[in-house]
């Protein structure tokens, strides 16, 4: 009696299932491709179309049957979709599970220079905002004025900047009213960062 409830099990389970074969697998992450990232591209049952990439500088990617696609801005999950949608006329059944997979995040780099520690270009795995980005370049050097800390921003043709004041925060006593009005700024791939 036991052996059949186990057998039964893996049944229950798989009927539980909403994923059908064809749909991207289920994720949740939130981590946006950006150009120089290496790619794996898995789709299942098919060995011959699992590819390494990388995304080049214009964003994009070529993977056989599909052809060229813009990746970049994208996340997992939504290149998995472009790429089950663009598969679909090549199978007369369901297109096989596809996954992605951000092996290195070699675009998520951005350039600290002017008075810290350790200037220089710095490549995380995470998203940081200002302030820890200036933590992973030292710090502020003798004398940096970090209550005019610029931020600038590449957008397509345009270019933004980000004034930032950081100088109470290294006062004590600091409280979120402080934080709030320090204008702390995520920091995106490509952008510089520069401490007076």
């Amino acid at each position: 009696m036991a052996n059949m409830a186990h057998a039964q099990a893996p049944a229950q389970a798989a009927s539980r299932s909403t994923t059908t074969a064809g749909q991207p697998t289920p994720s949740i992450s939130t981590y946006r491709i950006n150009p120089g990232d290496d790619l794996n591209i898995y789709v299942w049952g098919e060995e011959r179309l699992q590819r390494q990439l990388k995304v080049l500088p214009d964003g994009t990617i070529a993977f056989p049957l599909v052809g060229q696609l813009k990746v970049s801005g994208l996340r997992p999950q939504d290149v998995e979709k472009l790429v089950s949608e663009r598969l679909r006329d090549q199978y007369r059944g369901d297109v096989p599970f596809v996954t992605v997979t951000v092996t290195d995040t070699a675009g998520m780099s951005f350039s600290i220079m002017g008075k810290v520690r350790s200037p220089g270009v710095f490549n995380t795995n995470r998203y940081v905002n200002v302030l820890q980005a200036i933590s992973l370049a030292g710090g502020p050097a003798e004398f940096a004025n970090m209550d005019n800390v610029t931020l600038i921003r590449g957008a397509g043709d345009q270019m933004k900047v980000y004034h930032v004041h950081l100088g109470q925060l290294f006062k004590s006593g600091v409280n979120t009213g402080d934080v709030q009005r320090a204008g702390i700024v995520t920091v995106e791939p490509g952008d510089v960062i520069i401490v007076p």
